[in-house]
């Protein structure tokens, strides 16, 4: 019997640690099972929503154009605007005609002009061009010291004590010059 108490003793001794061990990985297994879990549900990093889809309707049709409808009679593309004074600013010989335009200034006696044109002629060329005119016309010429950047040439032509005023830049560009003008001039100049 005694044998049979010190067996009974040894296994209850032996079970004991066997479960506190079992107790301690089972907390274990639970602990992990439940952290786990959460800790793939928590982020340092804010939630992103789906973003909502936006529909656009565009507010021009395929059929409309960009340019005017040709109703304005004070500019034209590719010639001379009807009133543009081409005896005192000519068109150079051999330029093509971009744009012009001539437009009365209310309640003056000017007319605002501008002129666009393409040319093969060096800037000087084309400055010589308009200016022949214009000087005859009364107008003095002060020309830019240096030309604002990327003009090869520009001047400007003033008659009236400034009143009226003209300012003449050249592009010059892969082989071709282009001449813009513009400024007050009086009517019928």
């Amino acid at each position: 019997m005694l044998h049979r108490a010190v067996h009974e003793d040894h296994d209850r001794r032996s079970a004991r640690p066997a479960s506190r061990t079992g107790r301690a990985v089972l907390r274990a297994v639970l602990t992990a099972a439940v952290l786990v879990p959460l800790s793939a549900c928590t982020s340092s990093t804010p939630a992103s929503l789906e973003p909502t889809a936006v529909v656009v309707q565009p507010s021009a049709s395929p059929t409309e154009t960009l340019l005017a409808d040709g109703t304005d009679t004070h500019s034209a593309v590719g010639a001379l605007v009807e009133g543009f004074p081409s005896t005192l600013v000519p068109v150079p010989e051999g330029a093509e005609v971009l744009v012009s335009a001539a437009a009365p200034v209310e309640g003056t006696d000017l007319v605002e002009i501008s002129l666009n044109i393409r040319s093969a002629q060096d800037a000087a060329g084309l400055l010589d061009a308009i200016r022949g005119p214009l000087i005859a016309a009364g107008f003095a010429e002060t020309a830019a010291a240096t030309p604002d950047a990327g003009l090869a040439a520009q001047t400007t032509f003033s008659r009236s004590d400034g009143a009226e005023l003209l300012v003449a830049g050249v592009l010059d560009r892969d082989g071709e010059r282009t001449l813009t003008l513009g400024g007050q001039v009086r009517a019928g100049s």
